[in-house]
């Protein structure tokens, strides 16, 4: 295992799409939400075991989840728990990252996960992984996972590969264009044309190369990381929480990705999901008679089709005439919807916050 490669894990976010099993005390990251025995942060933590030393782990969170992330993940020395005191992005926490493993290892090479992501194939994945990390320890690249879609999927991010430019190493494209959540027409259009992969949010690259990118492309971002003397001392909590209240809210896809020159992707299949939405839970979930995914021991179903009931096990919760439904409850707090209209519930979170107060989400 090369003691040079660091894993990064951004646990900061609070998954309104998956409102209610997710909240802001403990959003879907934290959550064992396919009922396997482990947390998403757990399984990410476990299929990035065969990639770096555990003591090369970060976890970048809110300070909130400071001691869920202690409580789920021990094997992580707390000093490599990095808590921000409010979110910022995903910019401000990559600087943040890259600034206090260089203090540490200026030979380090990382590669950058969400937390709260399912990969099926572990050993195939591992793989992709740890070529990407050997390619970036030798090129001076910013380096995506791109992942080959198998639908014209609204929720996702997608990545044009250039076909006109050469390999930059076998398997490894220049990258074209990065493009946010298309419609559905044009997302038919990317799958069709065969040039697009879905943005998997992992990205790779040494510390020497992300802090050149973020110097160039984001100055004022990197200046107020920029103190290697703070990391790992007494000093570092005090001089981060002055850095969040100047530093702006920028994503590492805007800020940099999407401007420097240097960017790469390498087409891979693994058997990935975002799982940012019911309807992806649903997919990867073991259906029951008609179609049903079920969560929960006292469900009683009828003349129910192609929906997901979550709810609490010592309620009994009869569904009678539903199709294509999600039908959950968490906290006293109930949520029936289609799938198909899914995509309103962030904004139906938004209104909650606003109407009902911060106690609902």
């Amino acid at each position: 295992m090369n003691k040079n490669n660091y894993c990064v894990i951004m646990a900061g976010g609070v998954g309104s799409r998956f409102w209610p099993l997710s909240r802001t005390k403990k959003p879907k990251q934290f959550i064992d939400v396919l009922g396997t025995g482990r947390t998403l942060i757990q399984q990410t933590f476990d299929r990035f075991k065969g990639v770096c030393p555990n003591e090369n782990f970060l976890v970048v969170t809110n300070e909130i989840y400071v001691d869920e992330v202690k409580n789920q993940l021990p094997e992580i020395p707390v000093e490599n728990i990095l808590a921000e005191p409010s979110r910022r992005n995903t910019a401000p926490c990559i600087a943040y990252a890259a600034h206090k493993i260089k203090q540490k290892n200026p030979l380090g090479n990382i590669v950058v996960t969400p937390a709260d992501h399912l990969v099926i194939y572990v050993d195939q994945f591992q793989n992709v992984i740890n070529n990407a990390l050997t390619y970036a320890s030798e090129n001076n690249s910013l380096l995506t996972i791109g992942l080959k879609p198998t639908r014209p999927e609204t929720g996702y991010g997608y990545i044009q590969i250039c076909n006109d430019c050469s390999e930059t190493a076998p398997g490894i494209n220049k990258v074209k264009t990065f493009t946010e959540k298309p419609d559905i027409e044009m997302a038919k259009i990317f799958v069709e044309s065969g040039e697009f992969l879905w943005n998997s949010g992992i990205f790779i690259w040494s510390v020497k190369t992300i802090l050149d990118a973020m110097l160039h492309l984001l100055p004022d971002v990197n200046g107020l990381f920029d103190n290697d003397g703070v990391y790992y001392t007494e000093k570092e909590k005090d001089f981060i929480d002055d850095v969040y209240k100047k530093v702006k809210t920028v994503s590492i896809d805007y800020g940099v990705m999407e401007k420097a020159e240097n960017v790469n992707v390498l087409p891979a299949d693994f058997g990935w999901s975002d799982l940012g939405t019911w309807s992806s839970l649903y997919d990867y979930s073991e259906k029951v008679e008609n179609g049903n995914v079920v969560s929960g021991d006292n469900i009683l179903l009828y003349d129910t089709q192609n929906s997901i009931i979550h709810v609490p096990s010592n309620k009994l919760v009869v569904v009678h005439g539903l199709k294509d439904a999600i039908v959950a409850e968490s906290d006293d707090l109930l949520l029936i919807s289609t799938l198909k209209d899914e995509q309103h519930i962030r904004q139906i979170v938004t209104d909650i916050r606003v109407e009902k107060g911060e106690d609902f989400v």
